[in-house]
């Protein structure tokens, strides 16, 4: 092979991690010569800055995440970077350049495609890294809060799981909207929770949980639940809520799925269960989504939505992160960064 032909399959490749089953991220492995992908029609090829990590990308990897992908594939769906190329149909394309932040297949790579309907530019100012969770993390937090949780000034929210991304995006939302936040984290996660705003923080595995909410609001309930957890939280969720005027948005199950019945409804639990997918609700239901969108716009300019501060991993310490999350041994949003 002439040198020049090396230097052109050089330019074609790149560093990636490939999940090769669904044995969860043990068998996460880093490639450093996958083929780049090419952006269709209306994405971006996005020279990938940093890689969002989150708690689908585990359930991915274990094939527990509804449509996820089937492996052998390239892992992840979050990132922000700069846009170098652009696929055909793509409406009034940014330019060449422009840093941004959105959504799409293989993530955790030095290049990847992102619907061009779904990015947000980055902030001016901002860091790629610091930019990431806005259209996932941010955006599931408000669309579980306002569209569907209809939170009002004055009312009481339940957060569970408020150390991770979206929870602690919830809980800064749900302030700045005037509503009274309980949350729910581990013990070891408590300051950091209650720093963010948090009116009272909870442990969410604690056997009183349920009498403790109910004490806290007076024996009413709450007024909205958002509910990530799953198996571990989802009666007390239930039992918290207020009677037909409360809704649960349902947006993870982190600890394995609950069961509820129509009967439960019916006679037992008289709430609002809402599901809750942002990936979907872009997808099926596109101008809510650009109206998320252009609130979370708002909500930077105005300084309610700070630059984040995740912390930034190596593309091979990728495994390794996924491993701690599963464990629930992290805080806040981590990163990976591709180029190291």
């Amino acid at each position: 092979m002439e040198i020049n032909d090396l230097r052109q399959t050089a330019d074609q490749t790149m560093r990636a991690l490939i999940q090769r089953s669904h044995r969860g991220p043990d068998d996460l492995g880093l490639d450093t010569g996958h083929r780049r992908p090419t952006p269709g029609p209306g994405e971006y090829l996005v020279r990938v800055g940093a890689a969002g990590v989150n708690f689908a990308d585990v359930m991915q990897t274990c094939g527990t995440y509804g449509g996820g992908p089937q492996p052998p594939y390239v892992a992840g769906f979050e990132a922000a970077g700069e846009i170098v190329g652009v696929g055909a149909d793509v409406e009034s394309p940014l330019p060449l350049g422009t840093h941004v932040v959105g959504a799409g297949p293989g993530a955790f790579a030095q290049y990847m495609t992102m619907p061009a309907a779904g990015v947000l530019p980055v902030p001016d100012g901002w860091s790629d890294a610091e930019a990431l969770g806005m259209v996932l993390n941010w955006a599931t937090a408000l669309a579980a809060l306002k569209p569907l949780g209809e939170i009002r000034a004055g009312d009481a929210v339940l957060v569970h799981a408020a150390a991770g991304g979206v929870g602690q995006a919830a809980i800064r939302l749900a302030r700045h909207y005037g509503a009274r936040v309980i949350a729910t984290a581990s013990p070891a996660k408590h300051a950091a929770v209650k720093a963010l705003g948090a009116n009272e923080v909870l442990d969410g595995r604690h056997p009183g949980l349920t009498a403790e909410i109910l004490r806290l609001t007076g024996g009413a309930g709450v007024d909205a639940v958002l509910e990530s957890v799953g198996k571990a939280t989802f009666e007390t969720s239930l039992a918290v809520t207020k009677p037909f005027t409360g809704r649960i948005v349902v947006f993870g199950a982190a600890s394995g799925d609950a069961a509820v019945t129509t009967r439960d409804l019916v006679f037992t639990h008289h709430v609002q269960i809402k599901g809750l997918h942002i990936g979907a609700l872009a997808d099926e239901a596109p101008s809510l989504y650009r109206s998320l969108l252009t609130e979370i716009e708002a909500l930077v300019s105005n300084g309610v939505y700070p630059p984040g501060t995740p912390q930034v991993h190596s593309l091979a310490d990728g495994p390794e992160v996924l491993r701690q999350l599963e464990a629930g041994a992290t805080q806040g949003k981590h990163a990976l960064d591709p180029w190291r």
